[in-house]
């Protein structure tokens, strides 16, 4: 990844005590119908897709403002099936090696700063070796749980983690809304809470050694009745963060929650506004620069809608240069509507600028169906882009005659020296 763009995040994160840091995997596909590009086998082998295998990291604010990319590591699968049978492969033969490999990354770039991360990670990082390799990080991490494991009581005897966190009373209780999404309404739940503090029975499958590993458990399910045909909001939360108060467990819960940030970003990345699946670069090189260009691009387009849908009286210069918003004033006194007064020295508001942007990129307003989306802000990004660049070289040429008029003034003035012996 572009070491500027990693730098850059990591610089907006130093003053923040911590930052949440979601990581998922993603597979970029392109089309490669007769597999002459320089690519690798992405989805299942019968689909015979091709494409790239990435896995981001992102910084997230602890109000949930998307800041930047901290990691990005991308590979091409060989699209040969493994003579190995899963559990006898080592770590370094599987793709979790890719895993360990951006949480090092994210670790390294925050060795010496005072911002701490708190990595969110889904189901399939529920894994012994991520676990563990999470474990010995000088980080929190959450992890959702995808099994039910084994854990190690206080007598030492075994049981299932569910069964465990059944038998603790609820810590307490709140309510959230829930976004939509698969077999899942909008709506606000009601969440009970339990903890627990457990030593899970982690196992390398390849060499049968037992690796104990002591974490933190949340237990976030939802109570009371839920629609016909949905899912129950039920989560099981793996974690290093301290969980001893209703308050901290409910921080728990709200991380995980940001987990989502980084779903919208890939979603803008891939498919949306920049839509580096639709490229036509034949080589892994090419097709790594263009798209790891176009994740900054995707990351300020989802900056710019969080802002102005959670902080709109925000002023836009909290995300647009000066020079922007200069530019973005003169197209809006030119193409603005009529009962908007839009002067010279005005400071619109991050949501006023927003809209303004996502209008010179084809928003109609509410009326098309809510806030402006990704892909009329990214649109509006483009052109104003463009005025930007002009306005910048009318400023230039600006400074440059204004010196050279001062230089001229300066020299005339001067009294000429007499040449008489």
């Amino acid at each position: 990844m572009c070491l500027s763009i990693r730098e850059h995040t990591a610089e907006a994160c130093a003053s923040e005590p911590f930052v949440f840091v979601p990581v998922d995997g993603s597979a970029v596909t392109v089309v490669d119908h007769n597999h002459t590009k320089d690519l690798g086998a992405v989805g299942t082998l019968s689909q015979r897709s091709r494409g790239l295998k990435v896995i981001n990291a992102m910084c997230v604010s602890p109000r949930g403002v998307p800041i930047g990319l901290c990691a990005q590591v991308w590979w091409a699968r060989s699209g040969l099936r493994s003579s190995k049978r899963n559990d006898a492969r080592a770590v370094e033969e599987k793709e979790t090696r890719f895993w360990h490999e951006v949480l090092k990354d994210v670790a390294d770039l925050f060795e010496h700063s005072s911002c701490r991360c708190w990595f969110q990670l889904d189901r399939e990082a529920d894994s012994w070796s991520i676990l563990k390799h999470l474990s010995t990080l000088p980080h929190w991490f959450t992890v959702r749980g995808n099994r039910d494991r084994i854990v190690l009581v206080r007598n030492k005897a075994k049981s299932k983690l569910r069964s465990v966190l059944r038998r603790r009373r609820v810590l307490g209780a709140y309510s959230f809304e829930v976004t939509a999404g698969p077999r899942r309404s909008a709506h606000v739940a009601r969440i009970a809470l339990r903890t627990a503090n457990v030593t899970l029975l982690l196992r390398d499958k390849k060499t049968g050694k037992a690796l104990p590993t002591e974490v933190n458990v949340v237990w976030a399910r939802e109570a009371g009745p839920v629609r016909k045909g949905e899912r129950r909001v039920d989560w099981v939360l793996l974690t290093n963060h301290p969980v001893g108060t209703v308050e901290q467990a409910i921080q728990v819960v709200y991380g995980y929650t940001q987990r989502w940030r980084i779903e919208d970003f890939h979603r803008t990345w891939k498919s949306g506004h920049c839509n580096i699946e639709s490229s036509q670069l034949r080589s892994q090189r090419a097709l790594k620069k263009w798209a790891t260009l176009l994740a900054a691009v995707a990351m300020r387009i989802e900056r710019l809608k969080h802002l102005s849908r959670t902080q709109p009286e925000l002023p836009a210069n909290v995300e647009l240069s000066p020079t922007e918003i200069q530019a973005l004033l003169l197209m809006m006194q030119k193409y603005g509507k009529r009962t908007e007064h839009i002067t010279d020295n005005m400071m619109p508001t991050i949501a006023q600028a927003t809209e303004w942007i996502a209008r010179l990129g084809g928003y109609m307003g509410k009326s098309s169906g809510g806030p402006p989306g990704s892909i009329t802000i990214g649109r509006g990004l483009e052109y104003l882009r463009a005025v930007t660049d002009g306005v910048e070289a009318v400023l230039s040429r600006r400074t440059k005659t204004a010196s050279a008029n001062r230089a001229t003034s300066k020299n005339l003035g001067k009294p000429k020296r007499s040449h008489q012996c």
